[in-house]
């Protein structure tokens, strides 16, 4: 009894994984497709650096002295006057230094009130022959010493004058709020950053360039740098090309004013990728549309024509942008075809019919 059902349940199996096979082949679905060859285009040599963009004027405002912060009157995103108010830093201290100060003037100042009076007697008594040159001389110096006092009693109250006004922050160039990371009541100390403000009228995009490109930049050069987050391109003029590269780990910062664009919103911080145009032989590029484009995380890729005429998933390295299409830099020749439309979901393997 055994024997059979042995023999019942291998037949069954059997059976189904036939049924199966049957039904795989049955649902192996052929998807038209339609190929084309890339494009070509006429391009001129250039090489590429990332960067971000950064404002051309900004500022991290400090205070110069220690104190606690009595008042904000900004916050992020506040657009700004120069001139306007933005912090007040408690200043007591200081208004205690300068009354101080005030008294100390005050009587540096009597001090040479009456060594000046004395100064005009004895000049008058050694003219006359009634006083001598030694005592004279002693009341010059006391008349000198007097002088000296004044003066740097008045320094005195002007430097704190100056610090005082140091307790109010205010704008020193029209622009936005980009940070502000203290509150009222914090502790604000000498060098901290206390508000960041930047000017969102002008920006520029910063890269860094090997040496081996340097001969090939000059200032004033056009260039374009795109943007990563929205891939938009924008127009820029080389304004600065450093000469040292002793910060900057063995290659040189050059600087890009970009070009203003009422309808596109860019921010300090922001990727970018420029592109410097340099004087070579001229290379045709390969072109093809931006939609056929694949992405699988940080890779991109376009489906191809296998040998076996199956979809062939292949990853591509991808450059400029040129209207609604992309330059493929490799992974993709320009005689060779790639799917550029189907009847059905594409995959790597997929049986494929090319459409005449």
């Amino acid at each position: 009894m055994k024997k059979y059902i042995i023999i019942l349940t291998l037949l069954t199996i059997l059976s189904s994984c036939s049924d199966d096979k049957g039904k795989t082949e049955t649902n192996t679905e052929v998807i038209k497709v339609t190929v084309e060859q890339p494009k070509g285009a006429p391009g001129k040599q250039f090489f590429t650096a990332s960067g971000k963009i950064e404002a051309d004027q900004f500022s991290n405002i400090s205070t110069k002295f220690s104190g606690y912060v009595q008042k904000v009157y900004v916050k992020l995103g506040d657009q700004v006057k120069q001139g306007q108010m933005l912090i007040h830093i408690n200043n007591t201290d200081i208004e205690a230094q300068k009354s101080q100060a005030k008294s100390k003037l005050i009587q540096a100042e009597a001090n040479f009130k009456v060594a000046e009076n004395n100064l005009k007697r004895y000049k008058k008594l050694y003219e006359q022959k009634s006083a001598s040159e030694k005592e004279f001389e002693d009341i010059q110096a006391t008349y000198n010493i007097a002088k000296a006092q004044v003066d740097a009693t008045a320094e005195m109250g002007n430097e704190i004058n100056a610090l005082l006004g140091y307790s109010y922050i205010k704008a020193p160039f029209t622009g936005v709020i980009t940070s502000a990371s203290v509150k009222e009541g914090d502790m604000a100390m000498p060098g901290t950053p206390l508000i960041g403000l930047e000017n969102p009228d002008k920006f520029i995009a910063t890269a860094i360039i090997p040496e081996m490109h340097l001969s090939q930049l000059k200032k004033g050069q056009n260039v374009k740098v795109r943007v990563k987050s929205n891939d938009v391109s924008i127009d820029g003029k080389i304004s600065e090309i450093s000469t040292s590269s002793q910060n900057t780990g063995g290659q040189f910062l050059v600087k890009v004013e970009l070009a203003k664009m009422a309808d596109t919103k860019i921010y300090s911080g922001m990727d970018v990728i420029t592109e410097f145009p340099f004087e070579g032989k001229n290379q045709d590029m390969v072109l093809v549309p931006r939609n056929v484009i694949v992405n699988r995380g940080q890779l991109t890729g376009l489906y191809t024509v296998s040998q076996s005429n199956t979809a062939l998933l292949r990853w591509v390295r991808l450059g400029r942008n040129v209207g609604d299409q992309v330059e493929v830099l490799s992974g993709l020749s320009g005689s060779e075809s790639y799917i550029i439309k189907s009847e059905g979901k594409l995959y790597n393997g997929a049986k494929i019919q090319i459409n005449k």
